[in-house]
């Protein structure tokens, strides 16, 4: 795994100029994006200094945009689907919303990226990894006593009532992959006796995967469930947040890109999808403080990015819980027997 050095930003600048055609381009790309504003952002204006590109970038959640992919479904008015959960993209691929495209740089991926393109039918393509887990306040943690929390099972401590914060996972891609995960580790009876218990704790189900630990960082919650990643982004930027890999094993996510099915401008999307699978491409996300596991072998990796070797991570069966079928099946149960009750 290629670390974060000193010279990546004269790296990165160098690289550039090759990640995608000199000559200025004419037009303009319908961006739609997935992470966290501050990347949307760093990612949009570095491409269109590159191209000449004028991009036009709309920043939601997975489901939110998978939700509006779908809604425009004949008459699409984004070009590319950039960041989020592999599972949405993977149920858009099923359903014919994105379209088939094999990068010349497919060959300069991670395993994991290539299997995600394999698995959709090339409809879409790995850009980056993170495993799932939660940030806690230690400031916060410590005023209640006991042990600090470090597994799944902590979480249902009564120390905790109403003092968690998770995703609602209609909405956020980070949630899916929570309730997919405890599925999977636990079985599904089990997961969803869990995850009732866990409901007594939550004082809020947010629309983005990412508030969480945020609210975390404030003071606003003790716990926040998200991607390891994004309690590591809060933990760098100073807030008492401590980074947490559950005990019993997690989830991870492979975040993904799609170019969307009879989209206005399909030469320039091509020219993005090509861009962002680049190494110097993928470097940007560490200049917004974003830290997950880049695709392209030859993307340097943050210092400050989780240790996925490290991490108890399960046989995520991204095929089945990516599919339409178990996704909405699986939302559709959380919704009644979980996401109904009263506080």
């Amino acid at each position: 795994m290629i670390r974060y050095s000193a010279l990546l930003a004269a790296t990165a600048l160098m690289g550039l100029a090759g990640a995608a055609p000199a000559s200025a381009q004419q037009g303009e790309l319908v961006l739609y994006c997935s992470v966290d504003e501050s990347w949307c952002r760093v990612m949009s204006e570095a491409f269109q200094r590159e191209t000449g590109i004028n991009v036009l970038m709309t920043r939601r959640s997975s489901g939110e945009t998978y939700a509006q992919v779908k809604a425009e479904e004949g008459q699409p008015r984004g070009d590319v689907w950039w960041g989020g959960t592999g599972d949405p993209h993977l149920q858009a691929a099923e359903e014919g919303l994105t379209t088939a495209y094999e990068s010349p740089r497919l060959s300069e991926l991670q395993d994991w990226a290539v299997r995600q393109a394999e698995t959709a039918g090339n409809r879409t393509v790995g850009i980056y990894a993170g495993a799932l887990g939660y940030g806690y306040n230690k400031d916060l943690v410590a005023q209640k006593g006991g042990e600090a929390p470090g597994c799944w099972a902590d979480l249902l401590d009564e120390r905790f009532r109403d003092d968690v914060q998770v995703a609602n996972p209609n909405s956020s891609g980070t949630a899916y992959t929570m309730l997919a995960t405890l599925v999977q580790l636990m079985g599904e009876e089990e997961a969803f006796e869990y995850m009732k218990k866990l409901h007594l704790n939550v004082s809020q189900y947010t629309q983005s995967g990412s508030a969480p630990v945020r609210a975390a960082a404030t003071g606003e919650t003790a716990i926040g469930i998200v991607f390891m990643h994004d309690a590591v982004t809060q933990a760098v930027s100073g807030a008492p947040i401590t980074v947490v890999a559950p005990c019993e094993g997690t989830g991870y996510e492979v975040g993904s890109m799609s170019l969307i099915e009879g989209g206005p401008n399909p030469d320039n999307a091509k020219i993005f999808y090509d861009w962002a699978l680049s190494p110097e491409a993928q470097a940007l996300g560490a200049q917004a403080n974003s830290f997950q596991v880049p695709s392209n072998k030859a993307a340097p990796t943050p210092e400050e990015s989780p240790d996925l070797e490290s991490v108890k991570l399960i046989d995520y069966d991204f095929a089945k819980y990516g599919s339409a079928e178990e996704r909405s099946r699986l939302l559709a149960k959380w919704d009644a027997e979980v996401g109904s009750l009263p506080k």
